[in-house]
């Protein structure tokens, strides 16, 4: 093929576009070719129609592109191809009505060739609607956190034509979509399934050509089969084998090798159309809750990733790998992408920092009940775009499936005075449609789709009758529910519950926050921080009171402190139950994608929101050394015990381990030692210290340091002695 047939297959239409409110007259003419549209806005593509002037509170926008084409050779067919529409769109070419879409994350296709070959001049016409959801309780659509989040100002619409646009160009034949799983591998053989559809023009007999590359090694296995194909849509599936592969591993464990997948159609001899993907060789299992990859046991160390910005068009890969690497510095091997699909570039970033990947469908608290065949189809369509990275390891299919009414600031089911479930837990026992149909349809059409992952039906269903099961828990003990230590009861009371927490954490003030008029303290502006920064100031007045705070600073310097404590207090207490039940747990959240108060760890430009940051980072080291809480305010004179462990995710056994504990108070001090071996993967009961204070009024501090060879880890812990 020639230079100028390759550099006709794809034309990107991205760039200026004009773009107008839409009103039902304006409507039915603004597709036709000759309309004036010379008073129209400019408008940029991608991108969302907010960020225009005059069309930022718009629900509904007209959008028109006019672009010059080629027409396609004879036996060829051109596409219009919308990688990302957000959220329901109808579509016209030349005045010509081409269809309908619904789904802001998958891609979009319509044949064209028609249209190319009438004319050289064409007018691109898309009426988009993304409406406000009136009910919050009964949503129709499948947006997640992008449009009902208590971390994202709901006034911010996301509609828009957020991902490029681009005509196309293939032979008779397209592989409209293909998705590629590995459903086994291990270091003899792995197994690819493949599933293709095919659309022919007419009736025609087609050769399906497989090729799988090893990055740095040439080809490892190929496949071609003829099949007679019927005009229209045809669907075909088949298998290939790789000996001896190289095995894709999260960072923790291992390297991260990838192979090329290039799947082929011919017709009569000449290429019709290719799509790649590139893919890893991974098992993932999940059993009681604790993952293994490729049959090595891991503990799922993670933390909740919001979407990386409120403008998801203005997203480049390079935000997507450093929001990654943030969290992997940070010890964790796991993000669960919270209520929402993100770019595919975020994905190509995992795979190569073997980041693993808890992927939500977005569906968040309540939706309507319409929404059931539209959910099943897209569910589908999220497995079609995403199978093949070897990074997602866990399918979600809805967050907390009740009907909440959670806006900034403003948590129905917050009531820091109970002790264990919030007032909404009596959702969780009462069948519902959302969670009894509408999840059920949902997971049945992600397992179908992907034997090969394990499938979660919603997240953050509490143990209920009457199988008493329930999957993942969002425990918010030291924030929502009651008191910090209270994780640790729970766990003796109804083990079952702590299998897996996929979110806790407390919220804090960022340390650069132009949110608030620090001079006007503490009179500020309580109702503001709540509506439009989402400041949940009744929790927060209960957790951390303003009284005794003489600036605005010190007041969120203590928001932060405590924060740090919140999350250091359940990592190392879901790190010492370690499989047994715990296998593993998700802080909530990250990082913010716009500038609000709220639980990250990394304020909107990815600056830490110190101690907090850190003291999940020191939590979630691959060593640690850990003591049973403190009493608040110590007692003279009263007897005293202390359990120590040591958590090790190290793969290797450690011979010789030093574990010295300091306990100091005014006028004394007191020291024990221990030293022996750590089994790898473990959970290492060393000892208990005894001991009790007589005298000294004031601070008291437990230090704690483990020694592994030159490799010294220090943990403290704070108390004070009564006078």
């Amino acid at each position: 093929m020639s230079s100028t047939a390759h550099s006709r297959l794809s034309r990107e239409l991205n760039g200026k576009w004009v773009a107008a409110a839409a009103y039902e007259e304006l409507a039915r003419v603004f597709a036709l070719p000759g309309h004036d549209d010379s008073a129209w806005e400019t408008i940029a593509v991608p991108g969302h129609w907010r960020n225009t002037a005059g069309l930022t509170q718009a629900e509904e926008i007209l959008y028109r592109h006019r672009f010059e084409s080629e027409s396609p050779a004879e036996g060829r067919r051109s596409w219009l191809a919308l990688d990302g529409l957000f959220y329901q769109g109808d579509i016209w070419m030349d005045g010509g009505y081409l269809g309908d879409t619904e789904g802001y994350f998958q891609p979009h296709v319509f044949e064209v060739t028609s249209h190319l070959r009438d004319r050289s001049e064409h007018v691109l016409g898309i009426e988009a609607t993304c409406r406000r959801p009136g009910d919050l309780t009964a949503k129709r659509n499948i947006t997640g956190a992008l449009q009902h989040w208590d971390n994202l100002d709901p006034a911010l619409n996301p509609g828009g034509v957020w991902r490029p646009v681009r005509i196309e160009e293939t032979g008779p034949v397209r592989i409209q979509t293909l998705r590629v799983t590995v459903v086994e591998a291990d270091s003899e053989r792995a197994i690819l399934q493949f599933r293709a559809q095919l659309d022919a023009a007419t009736a025609a007999t087609a050769a399906v050509e497989t090729l799988i590359e090893d990055e740095g090694a040439g080809e490892v296995a190929s496949h071609s089969e003829e099949h007679l194909l019927s005009a229209g849509t045809n669907v075909l599936e088949w298998r290939l084998a790789v000996e001896n592969p190289k095995l894709w591993w999260p960072h923790q464990l291992g390297d991260q090798p990838v192979y090329d997948v290039r799947v082929e159609v011919r017709v009569a001899g000449e290429s019709s159309h290719v799509r790649k993907r590139r893919t890893g060789l991974r098992r993932i299992r999940l059993r009681n809750w604790i993952a293994s990859v490729n049959g090595e046991r891991i503990f799922l160390k993670g933390t909740n990733l919001g979407p990386g910005s409120a403008d998801l068009a203005s997203l480049e890969a390079d935000d997507h790998r450093r929001d990654l690497e943030l969290a992997k510095n940070a010890g964790l091997d796991l993000v669960r992408m919270h209520a929402h699909v993100a770019h595919p570039d975020f994905y190509r970033e995992a795979d190569k920092l073997g980041m693993l990947v808890w992927q939500d469908f977005p569906l968040q608290w309540g939706h309507a009940r319409g929404i059931k065949p539209e959910a099943v189809r897209q569910a589908e369509a999220m497995v079609d775009l995403l199978s093949h990275h070897p990074s997602i390891a866990i399918w979600c299919g809805h967050n907390e499936p009740i009907p909440l009414e959670a806006t900034p600031g403003h948590r129905p089911d917050a009531d820091p005075a109970n002790r264990f479930l919030r007032k909404g837990s009596i959702q969780h026992e009462l069948p519902s449609w959302n969670r009894t149909v509408l999840d059920r349809a949902v997971k049945r059409a992600i397992t179908r789709a992907d034997p090969s992952r394990p499938v979660i039906a919603h997240s953050g269903v509490l143990p209920h009758p009457p199988q008493l099961d329930g999957t993942d828990s969002h425990l918010y003990f030291g924030w929502y529910q009651g008191d910090i230590h209270g994780l640790s009861s729970l766990a003796a009371r109804i083990p079952r519950v702590l299998r897996f927490v996929s979110e806790f954490g407390a919220q804090s003030i960022p340390h650069h926050t132009t949110l608030a008029n620090p001079d006007r303290w503490p009179h500020l502006d309580w109702p503001e921080l709540t509506e439009l920064a989402g400041l949940q100031r009744d929790v927060m007045a209960d957790r951390v009171p303003t009284d005794g705070h003489v600036t605005f600073e010190s007041w969120a310097a203590a928001t932060r402190l405590y924060q740090a404590k919140v999350l250091r207090t359940q990592i190392e207490t879901m790190r010492k139950l370690k499989y047994r039940p715990t296998g593993g747990f998700c802080q909530f959240f990250f990082a913010d994608a716009a500038d609000m108060i709220s639980c990250s760890v990394l304020d909107v430009k990815r600056r830490p929101k110190e101690p907090a940051y850190s003291a999940m980072a020191a939590a979630c080291r691959p060593a640690i050394v850990v003591a049973e809480p403190l009493p608040a305010l110590i007692v003279p004179g009263l007897d005293h015990q202390q359990a120590i462990h040591v958590v090790s995710d190290h793969r290797e056994s450690i011979e010789d381990a030093h574990v010295d504990v300091t306990l100091i108070w005014p006028g004394g001090q007191r020291t024990w030692h221990f030293t022996g071996g750590l089994e790898a993967d473990s959970v290492t009961k060393i000892g208990d210290i005894n001991w009790s204070v007589l005298h000294g009024a004031g601070p008291l501090t437990l230090e704690l340091t483990l020694s592994i060879g030159d490799d010294h880890i220090v943990n403290r812990y704070e108390s004070s002695v009564a006078r």
